[in-house]
């Protein structure tokens, strides 16, 4: 009786609740409970088969849904080469270069690089430098400055921004995080004596500086007094300044240079081209107090040549160049409209690049003034030999013309290739 009432109940259970068909074990027998008649046969059970989902339950496999726009930007993981018999072939990178990626991806959200390997950081720099993370305006300022702050002079010791006034206008923060700079030239930018840049001088992220070239920049004693103020009062700032081009800045008197008297470490100074009154007693009074001597040849430190932006970060410099270059490209489309503004003969103010020349006017008219300490063996090294006479200046361009004739007749022997070679050259 107890089970045809166990059984009642599950039949009358399975009117709300369909849960399949129930199997009872009675004699060792195995049983199924007909649903429909209420009553037990005894039947084999069949295999049906089990479903863990049902007919309309689909699945979609999703990796970084969260995060489309990363997974678009996310490098494949997989190097494909081929073989030499032309099948695909694939290997997976590395462990090191995944994580290398994905740092480089989130560059900006580093909290700290300090005690972090250089050699790694190099790395990592490069490639967030490959994808272009410090030319974004504020996460790649921030991720700069987590490098600088780090590894200072390594990530840039030398910084050449002549003529290029409108990298330093857009990018004048990024500019201001470099620290441990070594060299810094800035000439012909046309920069005057308020701009931030030159106050940013003063500051200690920029005591290393040694090598700073500031021609052309609409300089007068006023800027002068303001740049030299932190080493003639605390003792700080560009104190450990070498060499120093103060050239083509006519507003520049005998009064500004009073104030260059406070570099003590000073070895090569350039004011040609400045608007000095009584030349001969600067001269003077440049060799009575710091001990430079005017020389009579141009000096090879001043030739801009040498000065390079060196470090890791000189594909970013030139990157920033490109950068403000391509976004200044659809003014060009303007030289038509300037053109039929000239042929019905209205004016239009146009803009041009500021060429720095290597000889101004005023230079012409003041002179070569260039100094240089007497103990100094690499500083007063003139920049071009004078020649001796015109005889040996003959013989030097007889000889000349005969390396070149033997350069030329040697490569003419090298490009007479044999069948041999030929065919061997047809092998790669």
């Amino acid at each position: 009786q107890s089970w045809s009432r166990g059984m009642s109940y599950c039949l009358h259970s399975e009117s709300h609740l369909d849960t399949g068909p129930i199997y009872v074990r009675e004699n060792g027998k195995l049983h199924v409970v007909n649903q429909g008649a209420g009553g037990v046969q005894n039947v084999t059970p069949k295999a049906r088969p089990f479903s863990l989902f049902s007919r309309s339950f689909s699945v979609e496999l999703c990796m970084n849904r969260e995060d489309d726009r990363a997974r678009r930007q996310r490098t494949d993981h997989f190097i494909f080469t081929y073989t030499k018999e032309g099948n695909l072939r694939y290997s997976a990178k590395s462990l090191f270069s995944l994580v290398l990626g994905y740092i480089s991806d989130n560059v900006d959200h580093i909290d700290s690089l300090i005690g972090f390997p250089e050699q790694i950081a190099e790395k990592l720099f490069s490639a967030a430098e490959a994808r272009q993370k410090f030319t974004e305006p504020v996460t790649g300022l921030r991720a700069l400055q987590k490098f600088t702050e780090a590894y200072g002079s390594l990530v840039l010791c030398s910084l050449c921004l002549r003529n290029r006034y409108l990298v330093i206008s857009e990018k004048l923060e990024e500019i201001k995080s470099f620290r441990e700079l070594t060299c810094l030239d800035l000439s012909c930018c046309k920069l005057g004596d308020e701009h931030e840049l030159l106050e940013h001088l003063t500051k200690e992220a920029l005591s290393s500086v040694k090598r700073l070239l500031l021609k052309d920049n609409s300089l007068s004693d006023a800027g002068l007094r303001r740049m030299t103020a932190p080493v003639r009062v605390l003792k700080k700032g560009l104190e450990n300044l070498l060499v120093l081009d103060l050239s083509c800045n006519p507003k520049i008197t005998d009064v500004g240079i009073g104030y260059l008297l406070s570099f003590k470490k000073l070895n090569c100074l350039d004011i040609s081209g400045t608007g000095l009154k009584d030349v001969d007693a600067v001269i003077k009074r440049l060799q009575m107090q710091i001990g430079l001597v005017h020389s009579k040849v141009p000096l090879k430190e001043f030739d801009h040549s040498n000065c390079k932006t060196e470090g890791w970060a000189e594909q970013t410099v030139l990157q920033w160049e490109q950068a403000i270059m391509e976004a200044r490209k659809p003014q060009d489309n303007l030289r038509s409209r300037v053109a039929t503004l000239h042929f019905y003969g209205k004016t239009h103010r146009i803009e041009e690049v500021v060429k720095c020349t290597r000889v101004e006017p005023e230079t012409k008219a003041s002179g070569n003034l260039q100094f240089y300490k007497e103990n100094i063996q690499n500083c007063h090294l003139p920049l071009k030999k004078e020649v001796a006479g015109s005889h040996e200046l003959k013989n030097n361009k007889k000889r000349a013309l005969a390396e070149q004739e033997t350069e030329r007749t040697s490569k003419q022997k090298h490009l007479c290739l044999t069948v041999e070679d030929w065919d061997l050259l047809n092998t790669y």
